[in-house]
């Protein structure tokens, strides 16, 4: 049997943790709370709308990684969304969102192991550094 692709471990896990209604909100209490200067980016959110963005980011962070062309071109215009010039999410934020994130799916995910941590961290490592990059 084949192993399974980041890719694959990725989407799995975020299907499990997707499947707990507490997950998004969780992460989006720890993540206003690392900070104030985060919670006041966030001030004028609608959370309705912004728990779905994340739960479909996640699953474009994979479709991106991957190549897959609708993935870029929506993870290249949310990086656009974000840039300097726009919401002005400074790059310093990402590693807090990268590990905040990171940190909530280990408890959500009841199948959690070092692989799937590693797929999350290739993952979305590599879609942050694109944000970055494009800011």
């Amino acid at each position: 049997m084949e192993e399974p692709t980041p890719k694959d471990l990725f989407l799995k896990s975020v299907s499990r943790c997707i499947a707990n209604e507490a997950f998004i909100p969780t992460f989006y209490e720890r993540f206003l709370g690392s900070s104030e200067e985060i919670k006041d980016k966030f001030r004028f959110t609608n959370f309705e709308k912004q728990n779905k963005m994340l739960a479909r980011s996640l699953e474009l962070c994979a479709g991106a990684t991957a190549g897959e062309a609708e993935s870029l071109a929506e993870i290249t215009e949310r990086a656009r969304t974000h840039d300097r010039d726009h919401l002005n999410i400074e790059p310093r934020f990402y590693g807090v969102w990268l590990e905040t994130v990171i940190e909530t799916a280990s408890e959500f995910d009841d199948e959690w192991t070092s692989s799937i941590e590693s797929a999350w961290r290739t993952i979305l490592g590599h879609v942050v550094q694109r944000m970055i990059s494009k800011y």
